[in-house]
Order: C-alpha cells, then sequence, then structure tokens
C-alpha cells in the first residue's frame, strides 16, 4: 500500500508541469555599425507596469543619439520604432516603458537601435537584438 501510494506521488509530481521561469532581466550585445566603434551592452529589466531599459555604448558620441525598440532584428529592421526610448548620450540612456513586458519582447523579434543622432536618423550607430 505505502509503495502504490509513493508511486502515485511521483506520477503526480511529474504530471504537474513545471512553472516557467521567464527572465526578469536579459543582457544584450551591442554592436557598432558604420564604422562608429559604438559597441557596448543594454540591458532590459522587467518592472513594474513595464520594462526597464539601460544602454551603455563605449565611443558614444556627445551628441543626443535617438534610440529606440523596432520590430525585426539588427539585419531586417522595421525603420519605424515600436518604442521611443531616451536618448543615448555619451554612450549612456536609460529608459522606462510603461505597458510592456519582457516576455512580449522575447517571444517577438525585437532590436534596441541607436541613431547617429535626430538630424540624421538614417545612419544607425549601434543595434542588438533582443533575444
Amino acid at each position: 500500500m505505502k509503495q502504490l501510494a509513493l508511486t502515485l506521488m511521483l506520477l503526480a509530481a511529474f504530471a504537474i508541469p513545471a512553472a516557467s521561469q521567464e527572465p526578469t532581466s536579459i543582457t544584450i550585445k551591442m554592436q557598432a555599425l558604420n564604422g562608429s566603434g559604438e559597441d557596448g551592452m543594454a540591458t532590459v529589466t522587467q518592472a513594474s507596469g513595464g520594462i526597464f531599459v539601460s544602454v551603455a555604448l563605449q565611443n558614444g558620441g556627445d551628441v543626443s543619439q535617438p534610440t529606440h525598440i523596432h520590430i525585426g532584428t539588427c539585419g531586417a529592421i522595421n525603420k519605424a520604432p515600436e518604442y521611443a526610448l531616451r536618448d543615448t548620450v555619451d554612450g549612456k540612456g536609460e529608459s522606462s516603458v510603461a505597458g510592456v513586458s519582457l516576455s512580449d519582447l522575447l517571444k517577438g523579434h525585437y532590436a534596441i537601435n541607436v541613431h547617429k543622432s535626430g538630424t540624421d536618423l538614417g545612419t544607425y550607430v549601434s543595434c542588438g537584438n533582443i533575444r
């Protein structure tokens, strides 16, 4: 009888799917584009009611560089930004984006993209795929 109870407990334990462990934070490698030298890292962290994004680039310019989350990947990005982030200045930028979850970003294809300047949005200087 004890063996039957133990067997049933083991079967029940394996029948219940384990809760999926969604990451609460990811680090993204940012790669320089167009000879900018602006390599670095970005961190996306799940926060209450949205996400927090921190960008840190080497060789960042002292001019404000518009920064966004775009649909797509660095090799095939949708030019229209999906979520605006605060500009990156001197290689640094921090942003909060309400209503967005890290798990939703990870389910799709998104990238963080840094533009050369507000007057040269067509030149991308750094990009990292959110995965």
